[in-house]
């Protein structure tokens, strides 16, 4: 007899938007996802970072092969030839032309900090932020402790989702002054739409490089997110700050007065991923308001505005 349906509280539930024996898009997803618990995700993690290094004349048809097989747009690559590439990772943090992403130049606008999807966009519910249906995770565990939180509290977020065809660098969605960076410990789950949608507190296990500044909306996150095949992130600043992987939360302040403050421009790059992950964006309340057309799904551009100051 074929199977329509898994069994759950008793009862068989049908799917009949799918044929036969196909069990449902979230058994799959599960199904998916499972794996990667039993994964010794950094040790695979830091042979990915020595292979996409190899400067080798044969990263050029790997190169090619990647670009066919994700549709990669390579003319908008400031170099548009894989065998310009010495390595894997000097095409995957490629930069683009100069008028590849023009930067909106409203004085209220608040542009997006990547190329790609939204993954999830909202209020953050008193310290509780949305992952996908059905799960969320807490603002004290995502940024390791309170003396952050209140910052975001009642604010707004937007998860930025980055697929392997995305352009890497990450850029400032406002200008900004660093006051803070936190180097958070974790596993490196895959942050690929199936997993996010099964994996409990996702977002807040993974490690991850939190960047926090002063803007002209208020209080401002960064928070970028590694994941399996990437967990290498660099900011301008500081340079690469994860691999190695670390043990313990690290923090470092950083003067907002002075020749030493870090001051970032609208659009300006504040770091890179090294493979591709998830950028979440905090602001605190009554800091921005995400534009009408900023959902769960829709593609996004770096420079592009995604909110407007209030």
């Amino acid at each position: 007899m074929p199977i329509h349906g898994h069994r759950q509280q008793g009862r068989t539930q049908t799917n009949a938007a799918l044929p036969g024996w196909i069990p449902d898009e979230m058994l799959i997803n599960y199904l998916k996802s499972w794996p990667l618990y039993l994964l010794p995700h950094h040790a695979l993690s830091r042979v990915i970072y020595a292979l996409t290094r190899i400067r080798s004349p044969l990263a050029a048809p790997v190169i090619r092969w990647f670009v066919r097989a994700y549709s990669v747009d390579l003319a908008e690559a400031e170099y548009p030839r894989p065998r310009e590439y010495p390595s894997f990772n000097a095409f995957f943090t490629r930069a683009l032309r100069a008028d590849a992403r023009p930067i909106d130049t409203a004085p209220e606008a608040v542009v997006s900090p990547v190329d790609g999807t939204v993954s999830a966009a909202g209020a953050i519910d008193a310290e509780r932020i949305f992952q996908a249906k059905g799960r969320d995770y807490s603002l004290v565990e995502l940024l390791a402790g309170e003396a952050h939180a209140d910052d975001y509290r009642g604010g707004r977020f937007a998860t930025l989702y980055l697929s392997p065809r995305d352009y890497h660098r990450i850029h400032m969605p406002i200008d900004g002054t660093l006051r803070h960076m936190t180097y958070i410990p974790g596993r490196l789950f895959s942050v690929a739409p199936h997993t996010v949608a099964t994996i409990p507190r996702l977002f807040a296990r993974n490690e991850r490089v939190v960047a926090h500044f002063d803007t002209p909306a208020g209080p401002m996150a960064v928070v970028m997110v590694g994941a399996i095949n990437v967990a290498a992130i660099e900011t301008v600043w500081a340079g690469l700050v994860t691999p190695p992987a670390g043990r313990h939360v690290c923090e470092l302040s950083y003067p907002v007065e002075g020749e030493t403050a870090v001051r970032l421009r609208r659009g300006e790059e504040l770091g890179r991923f090294n493979m591709g992950s998830t950028v979440i964006l905090l602001f605190g309340a009554d800091g921005v308001a995400w534009s009408d057309n900023l959902a769960s799904g829709q593609t996004v551009r770096m420079g592009r505005m995604i909110a407007r100051r209030t």
